[in-house]
């Protein structure tokens, strides 16, 4: 998939985040593939992207 395609996909997961909080375990989920993919293709990372998975992850483990 391409670049632009995932970073718009991104983006559409961070709106639903907002619009639709009792989701967002499984938004969570599918930002985290979304972020793997661009890990795979070796494309670097928003710094706040790769902070609010963190958060999440924190938030969702306890």
């Amino acid at each position: 998939m391409a670049f632009e395609d995932i970073k718009a996909q991104i983006a559409l997961l961070l709106e639903a985040m907002v619009q639709r909080p009792t989701d967002a375990h499984e938004i969570h989920e599918n930002l985290r593939e979304k972020l793997n993919e661009l890990r795979a293709m070796g494309m670097p990372l928003p710094d706040d992207l790769v902070a609010l998975e963190k958060q999440l992850e924190t938030d969702f483990d306890s």
